[in-house]
Parts: structure tokens; C-alpha cells; sequence
């Protein structure tokens, strides 16, 4: 070997060594740095004529496990849709009050039947009347509030619901344009590592939101699909739209159209359920809640409004009235309207005949709504059958079950809590998955032990080619010298 190929295969030795250093400094600073792939260099050796001439890089490997990857993509878009979930039903729960709570309809519903009973053993007492009335009153608000509660966490549904789509739209045309990218500069020879980090940050975004698989094409760049097959890119980003509604109330929904659903180039996905194929993720737990699970809430609150407003109505607890008179409970100033449940919770208000702050009569209480004259004092009658109503046994709604009005509430309030305990085992599960996968994501990464000794290595091979070069300078030296 002459002079120079010694002095030469130094030099690419150098350079190779110095590279490497720097791709081994990467890994270890990028250790903890989610999305980032492991490197490393293809190194192979490099001749002129069919002589060696040193190393030259072919490369750069950038190690991902692709199967683990997907996997973890889809535990993503499940805890992304249980947490939305979970966490709206807890909040639900906490506003509407569990059993215990002494804000909740179960309990409202308790001291106005202990105002009753307290006015029944004093018929003649005004102040006990009025405490029937505010305590009535008070389960009308709460009926209200529930109402306006439920309707609001929909509303907040619905902006979630535009925030995703808005989102989803936004990290496509990335994607797009990091395909772009990675191509032009895959052309050149250059090294794309950081923006395949880059896209796979930008993948993993998309997965929170539905439930994403990655088409790797060879080229370099990717198309991506969601789990039931709806294109999500293919060379080019699809755009989602979704009308956000301003206010939302309870008679509204997708079905009848008032709320929007999502649309692909103006077309809906699917009429019935809105999210159609890009269900999985939280875009598909925002329309569930908004669409299902808050509605079949309000429902459930509904049917508690007509049952109270119907055995309040019903001249079997009042003699005083006739069949289609307003009862003690109102539907905004009316009777029940089977055909009208839908927000009837939000309407529900005390009929202002007992009302004095509204011109009404206190004592009606006792002696009925439509009474013409005073009734006697002492006389409990009519307290006593307005206590029996709310323990008598109905179901005035069709297909309900049959029960009383605490009973009613009582699994209105299990009901919900029964959900909040459902979404949180699921959330339970999905989170304990996505951390097993996520491990083992991060065992498959960057191993700083190993990257260590690579740099242990790399100080010794620059230290021999160093040397290398340092006796031929030593050499030349010499022959300069002769």
C-alpha cells in the first residue's frame, strides 16, 4: 500500500468516525424523546480500480418497529375516546349530585315530601305551606339546571367535535407536505431521518383522534387509512367538514337534522350516526356523547319531569280538578303533552295558582287547586293525597317501568352513576394496555448503555485513524529529511 492509500483510507476513516459520533450524540440526547427512531450508519468498504480506498457511508438506518407501532397508534385513538368519554360522564355525575349529595333531584325531591308531611300535621300553618311551595320550587329549579347542565356539556361535545376535524384537516395537509419532503430530498441522497421523526409525531396526532393505519409505499412517504377503511391520505390529504351549532337544546338532534354531522367534499359520511367509519377515537367519543349517551340522560330526566307533572295533574290526587286541567306541576303554563317530552325538565315549573309572589293562593295547597271557597284549616286531606301521590306506584310514560317518584330518581342517579363506573373500568383497561405498549415502544428505542460503548468504539477508531495519520506525516517527514 503506498503512502497516499494509507494517508487516504485515514482520512475516510476519520470522516466516518466523526459521523458516527455524531448520530451516536443524537440518539443519546433524543433518548427520551417520543417519536424519535433510533439510528445508526451503513458503512461498507470502499474501492477505486479494485483497490481498498477506505469506508464510505451508504446510509443512515433509522429503526422503528412497524407492527408495535400500529398497535400503539390504535391503543392511542381507544384511550383517547374512553378519556373524553370517562371524563364527561365524572363531570356530569358531579353537577347532577350522587344520592348523598344534598343538591341533587333525590334529595330536593326528600325535603319537599318532609315539607308535605310537617305541613300535614299543621294544615293551618302558612309558614308550613310556604316551605311545601319552596321546596317544590326547588325540585323544579334543579329540574331546570340538570337540564341546562346536560345541554351545555352536549354543546361542549360539539366544539370538541369541531376542534378534532379542525385538527385531523390540519395534520393531513402535514403529512401531505412531509411526503413531499422526504421525496424530493430521498432523490438527492440526503439523510430524511428528522423528518420521518417529524411525520411520525404528526401520525400519532391523528391517532388520538380516529384510529389510524399507516401505508408505508416505497418511496419514502405514506398513505394513511383508518381501521374500517375510510382514506385518510392517498398522494393527497382528504378534508372533513362539520358545522359547529351555536346553542344546542334538548329537542335537537342529528336525526332530525338540527345538528351536523361529518362530510367528506360535501358529502355526508353517514347520516345515522354522523362519524361514520372515522369512529374509534375521540372524534367518535364526542359524537356518542352528544348524540347518545347526553341524550338518553336528558331523556331519562324527561320522563322524571312527566311523571311528577302527571300525578300532579291527575284528579285522583286533586277531586278539585277535571281531566285537562293544569295540575300543581306545569309544562310552561300547560298540561302533559306525551307527544311533547323531548326538554320537558327544562320546562317544568310550579303552577303559579299557589304562588302569592305571583298572585296566587298559598292555601290552594290544602285545599286543591281549584277550590272556590277556604277549606277548613285543620283538614290534612289534601297534603295527605299529595304525599300518597308521590309514593303511588305509575308509569305514565309508555314503555317505562312502573315506580314511584323517588324510585324514579333513584334510577335515574343509578343510571348515571352506572355509566361514569363503566367508562371508568374501560378507561382502567385501555390506559393499562396503551402503558404496556408504550414500554415496550420505548424498550425498542434508543438503549443509552449500548449507545455508550458505540461511543467507546468511535473514540478508538478515531483515535487509530488519528495515528494512522500522524505516521504518515511521521514518514513523509522522514523522506523530506533524506
Amino acid at each position: 500500500m503506498s503512502i497516499s492509500s494509507a494517508l487516504s483510507n485515514a482520512m475516510s476513516g476519520l470522516s466516518v468516525t466523526s459521523r458516527m459520533a455524531e448520530v451516536v450524540s443524537s440518539n443519546l440526547s433524543n433518548a427520551l424523546t417520543d417519536g424519535y427512531g433510533r439510528r445508526s450508519l451503513d458503512l461498507s468498504a470502499r474501492q477505486v480500480g479494485g483497490v481498498g480506498a477506505g469506508v464510505q457511508i451508504d446510509g443512515v438506518n433509522r429503526f422503528v418497529d412497524a407492527g408495535l407501532l400500529a398497535d400503539r397508534r390504535l391503543a392511542d385513538a381507544a384511550l383517547g375516546g374512553q378519556e373524553r368519554s370517562a371524563g364527561m360522564l365524572v363531570r356530569l355525575e358531579q353537577t347532577l349530585g350522587g344520592p348523598d349529595d344534598a343538591a341533587s333531584l333525590e334529595a330536593r325531591l326528600a325535603r319537599f315530601e318532609q315539607a308535605l308531611i310537617s305541613a300535614s300535621s299543621d294544615p293551618a300553618s302558612e309558614t308550613r305551606l310556604a316551605e311545601v311551595l319552596s321546596r317544590l320550587e326547588d325540585v323544579t329549579a334543579t329540574l331546570r339546571n340538570n337540564t341546562t347542565t346536560i345541554q351545555s356539556l352536549r354543546q361542549e361535545a360539539d366544539v370538541n367535535i369541531e376542534n378534532d376535524i379542525n385538527t385531523l384537516n390540519a395534520a393531513l395537509l402535514q403529512v401531505e407536505a412531509m411526503n413531499t419532503d422526504i421525496l424530493r430530498l430521498k432523490s438527492t441522497g440526503a439523510d430524511v431521518s428528522t423528518l420521518l421523526d417529524s411525520r411520525q409525531q404528526v401520525v400519532d396526532k391523528i391517532a388520538d383522534i380516529v384510529p389510524v393505519r399507516e401505508i408505508p409505499r416505497d418511496n419514502g412517504t405514506i398513505g394513511l387509512m383508518t381501521t374500517n377503511g375510510t382514506t385518510l391520505l392517498d398522494g393527497r390529504a382528504v378534508q372533513f367538514g362539520f358545522e359547529p351549532t351555536p346553542t344546542i337544546v334538548a329537542d335537537m338532534t342529528l336525526a332530525s337534522g338540527a345538528l351536523s354531522g361529518i362530510t367528506r367534499d360535501g358529502i355526508p359520511l353517514d347520516a345515522a350516526t354522523g362519524v361514520g367509519r372515522l369512529d374509534g377515537g375521540s372524534l367518535g367519543a364526542s359524537f356518542a356523547l352528544r348524540d347518545q349517551t347526553l341524550v338518553d340522560a336528558q331523556g331519562a330526566l324527561d320522563g322524571i319531569a312527566a311523571d311528577l307533572v302527571a300525578r300532579f295533574e291527575d284528579p285522583n290526587n286533586d277531586p278539585t280538578l277535571a281531566p285537562g286541567d293544569v295540575g300543581l306541576l306545569t309544562d310552561e303554563g300547560g298540561t302533559l303533552d306525551l307527544a311533547d317530552i323531548p326538554g320537558l325538565a327544562g320546562r317544568v315549573s310550579v303552577n303559579p295558582v299557589v304562588d302569592p309572589a305571583q298572585g296566587g293562593v298559598l292555601t290552594l295547597l290544602r285545599d286543591g287547586l281549584n277550590a272556590t271557597a277556604l277549606g277548613p284549616a285543620g283538614s290534612a286531606i289534601q297534603l295527605d293525597r299529595w304525599i300518597g301521590a308521590l309514593s303511588e306506584t305509575r308509569n305514565d310514560l309508555p314503555g317505562s317501568a312502573a315506580r314511584s317518584a323517588a324510585g324514579r330518581m333513584a334510577d335515574f342517579t343509578s343510571q348515571i352513576g352506572s355509566s361514569r363506573l363503566a367508562a371508568q373500568e374501560t378507561l382502567s383497561f385501555t390506559a393499562a394496555r396503551w402503558d404496556t405498549l408504550h414500554e415496550a415502544e420505548l424498550a425498542m428505542g434508543v438503549d443509552t448503555d449500548l449507545e455508550l460503548q458505540n461511543l467507546l468504539r468511535v473514540e478508538q477508531a478515531y483515535a487509530a485513524n488519528a495515528k494512522v495519520i500522524q505516521t504518515v506525516d511521521f514518514m513523509m517527514q522522514r523522506l523530506m529529511e533524506i
